[in-house]
């Protein structure tokens, strides 16, 4: 698949951005999000700096691409959920995908919520790629649960989410485990 060309001058080549994003993981996970540089990931993919700017407004765009694409992890592509099972399996599975992806990269995505709080084009940017995707996965299978008779009439499954997403986002600020246990604990409580 080749890049769109955007402008004047060649074409932006997708071998030369998997390079880039690749060095940049690498990287932040060996040095940590703050000890890396927009110049030692050029470097470490062998381009120049300029390259990485034509393709991402900051590094902080740059490592929330490279999480997407080293781990596959968009929130499309999630476990398959499977429309007749129980909404309670469902979360179950969906928060142990959402866990173990967390627990691979927590250092890293910590580091971009930090860089959300002083950007705001970036904070929109996470926002807007991984945060709000997940709030609509739950949103949903919460919304298909009630529809089900799964939860009771007066539930909310705005406020529902809000609160699953709290209890993990809480535990991954904080340096506390994210495992399949916590995945099952939400669930039996969302759905006793």
């Amino acid at each position: 698949m080749q890049e769109v060309r955007s402008g004047p001058g060649r074409p932006k080549d997708p071998v030369v951005a998997e390079a880039i994003r690749k060095a940049a993981l690498r990287l932040v996970r060996e040095r940590g999000y703050r000890n890396v540089s927009i110049g030692a990931i050029a470097q470490a993919a062998g381009v120049a700096r300029q390259t990485l700017y034509n393709r991402w407004h900051a590094k902080a765009d740059l490592i929330l691409d490279a999480v997407f694409e080293e781990t596959g992890r968009r929130a499309d592509d999630q476990l398959p959920l499977e429309t007749g099972d129980a909404s309670r399996d469902r979360l179950e599975r969906l928060l142990i995908g959402v866990f173990n992806h967390l627990r691979a990269d927590g250092d890293t995505l910590r580091a971009l919520i930090a860089a959300a709080q002083e950007d705001s084009e970036f904070r929109e940017a996470f926002r807007e790629r991984f945060v709000a995707p997940r709030e609509t996965i739950v949103t949903d299978i919460l919304a298909e649960a009630l529809r089900r008779g799964e939860l009771s009439r007066e539930a909310d499954p705005d406020t529902l989410s809000t609160m699953i997403h709290g209890a993990f986002w809480y535990r991954l600020l904080n340096g506390r485990e994210l495992d399949h246990e916590l995945a099952r604990s939400i669930a039996r409580s969302v759905f006793p």
